[in-house]
């Protein structure tokens, strides 16, 4: 059997490992291992197992990882996603859909402290709920808004995926974490706008609240002062140039730690299971990223990724063309697969492929390529790739943030949840538009602030 063939089979065994339900880092695992058995030997497959998880993990960027996990994992004990949900009612509550529109906003802020989707969906969740059923908004609105409103922990700096992204395809983290703040705000006001159009469609889906009184706004307004001085502290210095990802989140965690102190709510027991959670979470990242780099270096040796690149440039399609349908393929991928699986599997993929098409540097003028230098392509694409990961959180049949928010509301039948994340699906596509036809909405901070 010829290499390439091999490859391919290797590739439908995985797809249907996990359509049975084998763990995704499992699964990778045993096709990346097993085929490189067969291509190379035994004796080659052990040699390099010796060193691969030590090379692997020892990687230094990756050490931002359970840092910025933990903090995550400590906000959602520190009452931060109330005082956001607080302070953005008293901004937005007034108008119609208000309180959905201060679901969306606190979930950013929540998001921006946090950096996971799920646990932003879940925190947030469990505050807007019940104030959105309070004020008799529509199950479809109340529960869509905040799955939707959840995504925004994937973009938002700071992103576990982010860096996880930069360390696969040997980006900046820094200049990631620069790319993603403009999508990221993109994404608030479509998302603002999608309600205040479905309000208008539909008025009695969000009906308005009173006016806060000045006193209670400022209240509510100096509430959330601790959550901008954590971002500022945090991404605000590591966009300064004053510290790297990795002591940036570990100031994250301090703050984060002492606000909880102060509001009296880091009880040992918080601190335990936050701890606990974060070992859990990181020990499947690493997992999952040694089992894709076993299958990349499968993958490699078969020839499959170069394979797919030269179909790409024999092809004749154009590079928006490509770039397109890679982007439909992991929206297709985001209905089956979580996110950080499947960002993970498809790269040894498409990586190669962009810049095959993309040919070098500059190349738009005959034609030919993005018009960017392989550094902003990845930087791109990354961000891209990750807006589209976040389509995958809110579509059936796997969807997980409308999983989480359909626990956290039982009386709303799950199909509801999915009709009111539509709007917010379509919306999405809008940004996605958006980013691929204007790249510069993506690199424009990276090259000012980069110098």
């Amino acid at each position: 059997m010829d290499p390439i063939t091999l490859g391919l089979l290797g590739l439908a065994i995985l797809v249907g490992l996990i359509v049975m339900r084998v763990p995704i880092a499992y699964a990778m695992i045993v096709v990346g291992a097993g085929g490189t058995a067969i291509i190379n030997g035994p004796a080659i497959l052990l040699s390099q197992l010796k060193t691969l998880a030590y090379g692997q993990f020892s990687i230094y960027d990756l050490s931002v990882v359970p840092m910025f996990v933990l903090m995550g994992a400590l906000a959602t004990k520190t009452g931060l996603s109330r005082d956001m949900f607080r302070a953005a009612n008293a901004w937005f509550g007034w108008m119609r859909g208000g309180t959905a529109m201060a679901s969306i906003a606190a979930c950013a802020g929540f998001g921006a402290v946090c950096g996971s989707s799920l646990a932003t969906a879940s925190t947030m969740g469990k505050v807007a709920l019940p104030e959105l059923e309070r004020y008799n908004y529509s199950p479809a609105l109340a529960t869509g808004s905040v799955a939707a409103g959840g995504v925004l922990g994937i973009l938002i700096p700071p992103s576990v995926i982010l860096v996880i992204y930069a360390v696969i395809v040997e980006a900046n983290i820094v200049t990631m974490f620069m790319a993603a703040l403009i999508p990221g705000l993109i994404a608030v006001v479509l998302f603002l706008m999608t309600i205040a159009i479905y309000v208008r469609l539909v008025p009695s889906a969000g009906p308005a609240q009173g006016v806060s009184d000045k006193a209670e706004f400022w209240a509510a307004t100096r509430g959330v002062l601790p959550v901008l001085g954590i971002f500022g502290v945090v991404i605000g210095g590591i966009y300064a140039g004053f510290y790297n990802p990795t002591p940036a989140a570990a100031i994250g965690v301090f703050a984060v730690f002492v606000y909880g102190l102060f509001r009296g709510l880091m009880s040992r027991e918080a601190m335990r299971s936050s701890i606990l959670e974060t070992a859990g979470t990181t020990g499947m990242i690493y997992l999952i990223l040694l089992g894709a780099e076993l299958l990349k270096i499968f993958m490699s040796r078969a020839g499959v990724p170069q394979a797919a690149a030269d179909m790409a440039v024999n092809s004749g399609l154009p590079p928006m063309m490509v770039m397109a349908i890679l982007l439909i393929a992991l929206i297709v991928l985001g209905c089956l697969m979580d996110s950080m699986s499947m960002i993970l599997l498809v790269l040894p993929f498409f990586w190669p492929v962009l810049v095959e098409i993309n040919g070098g540097l500059y190349q738009m003028a005959d034609g030919s390529g993005f018009g960017l230098s392989t550094d902003e392509l990845k930087v791109w694409f990354g961000i891209l790739a990750l807006v589209v990961v976040e389509l995958g959180l809110i579509t059936p049949p796997v969807g997980m943030n409308v999983f989480v928010i359909s626990a956290l509301a039982k009386n709303v039948p799950m199909g509801t949840t999915f009709r009111g994340v539509f709007p917010f699906f379509l919306s999405e596509l809008v940004r996605v538009a958006l980013l691929l036809g204007f790249p510069a909405l993506t690199l424009w901070l990276p090259r000012v602030l980069g110098g």
